[in-house]
C-alpha cells in the first residue's frame, strides 16, 4: 500500500486492498459507500441482503420508500439488466422487486456472481455523478468526475484532472 499517502483512513485502505487482492479494479456499490463514509461523507443508509425476508426487515428498519439494487462484480450497469427498482413503498413491493430483480438478472446475465441485493433508503431526486481515479504513467494520480447514473455511457460527460485538485 505504499502508493497511498499516510492521510488515508485505515478503513479506506482496507476496502481498496481487499478489492485489489481479489483482482477487482471497480468497487461494488456497498464498498464504494463504505469508502466514502471512511472519509466522513454521509451516504444513504443501506444494507446488503441475501433473502426476501431479510430485505423486508431491512426496508422496514430503514423506512419506506426504499430502493433495491443487485450487487455483483459482473454487473457494472445495473439498470441495463433490470437490476434496480426505486420508490418501493411497502413489504409487498420489496418482495415483488426482489423477485423481479433476480429474475431479470438470471435471464440477462445468468453467469453473474451475485453478492446480494442492496436495500437503501430512497434519496430525494438529484443529479447523479460518477467519480473515479487512475494513475497515469506520465502525470501520476488523476481524478475523474462527471454526470453519472444511466447517462454516464450515453453522454460520456466526464472530466479528468491531475490530483490533488
Amino acid at each position: 500500500m505504499s502508493k497511498f499517502t499516510t492521510g488515508i483512513p485505515t478503513k479506506a485502505r482496507d476496502i481498496i486492498q481487499k478489492a485489489l487482492q481479489n483482482k477487482r479494479y471497480e468497487l461494488l456499490e456497498p464498498e464504494a459507500k463504505e469508502l466514502i463514509e471512511a472519509f466522513g461523507i454521509t451516504t444513504t443508509r443501506h444494507a446488503v441482503t441475501s433473502s426476501i425476508t431479510d430485505a423486508i426487515q431491512d426496508a422496514t428498519s430503514l423506512g419506506y420508500p426504499v430502493v433495491l439494487k443487485i450487487v455483483s462484480p459482473d454487473i457494472s450497469h445495473k439498470t441495463d439488466v433490470g437490476g434496480v427498482k426505486v420508490g418501493i413503498k411497502d413489504n409487498e413491493g420489496v418482495k415483488a422487486a426482489y423477485e423481479e430483480i433476480m429474475k431479470n438478472v438470471n435471464m440477462k446475465k445468468p453467469d453473474a456472481r451475485i453478492h446480494g441485493i442492496l436495500v437503501e433508503e430512497m434519496a430525494t431526486p438529484s443529479t447523479e455523478v460518477i467519480v473515479g481515479g487512475l494513475r497515469d504513467p506520465q502525470f501520476g494520480p488523476a481524478v475523474m468526475f462527471g454526470l453519472g447514473g444511466i447517462f454516464v455511457e450515453v453522454y460520456k460527460d466526464v472530466s479528468f484532472r491531475i490530483a490533488p485538485l
